[in-house]
């Protein structure tokens, strides 16, 4: 089943007076369960379309459709909690809030949305994870495997449908890259969430689903890896 679809997307950014297509006329869709990989060279417009798929960001044409609702014609407010119940992001650079200890930042969305069961399913996520020893601590205390941990147990509290993750082990050395890839999989495939990862590399490339290689803003290659 179709959870996601974008229709005939582009993207253009302005810079000193000078046009840039950033992603010219994308179609593709993203299935229940699924785990797709956006690849491509840098420039390519991997990230862009990724903001878009999950309302960051707005086309200026096409459509992006969650089941049959377009989000592109959605109100910053309608968005909102989309953003942070259906869909679920991890980003290279962890984004946690400094001033709250690991369990708050993995209880924040959760609260956001009034569960009474934040910190219930908070300490669930960081038991699977191997973090609960580190419930206490502030993210300047972690690892950045520990710091990617959270933000992946952050990004599940609301069991989304969609999960987004834009380079996710970009900022990990090879151990720890394997050990969060690992993670993703085995929390995705538990929860049948769909997950859409951004990466250039060609190992996570390998055990997804389907891979979409992107290059100057277009789709030249879709399939699995092989």
């Amino acid at each position: 089943m179709t959870v996601l679809e974008a229709r005939s997307v582009s993207k253009t950014y302005t810079i000193d007076n000078r046009s840039m297509t950033v992603l010219d006329t994308i179609s593709l869709t993203i299935d229940e369960a699924e785990f797709l990989v956006i690849k491509g060279e840098s420039g390519s417009g991997k990230s862009t379309l990724l903001s878009i798929l999950s309302g960051l960001d707005r086309p200026d044409a096409g459509r992006v459709l969650l089941g049959q609702r377009d989000i592109t014609e959605l109100s910053e407010d309608e968005l909102a909690p989309i953003r942070n119940v259906t869909f679920g992001f991890v980003f290279q650079s962890f984004h946690l809030i400094p001033s709250l200890s690991v369990i708050e930042n993995v209880m924040f969305p959760a609260e956001l949305r009034g569960d009474p069961q934040a910190r219930t399913k908070a300490l669930q996520l960081l038991g699977r994870v191997g973090l609960t020893a580190r419930s206490a601590s502030f993210p300047h205390q972690l690892s950045g495997g520990e710091k990617q941990r959270c933000a992946i147990c952050r990004a599940l509290i609301n069991d989304p449908q969609i999960l987004f993750a834009d380079e996710p082990t970009g900022n990990l050395d090879l151990a720890n890259s394997h050990a969060v890839l690992e993670l993703l999989r085995e929390l995705q495939r538990d929860s049948r969430t769909s997950l859409i990862l951004v990466t250039h590399s060609q190992e996570i490339a390998q055990s997804a689903d389907r891979v979409i290689t992107l290059q100057d803003g277009r789709v030249v290659a879709s399939g699995n890896y092989a």
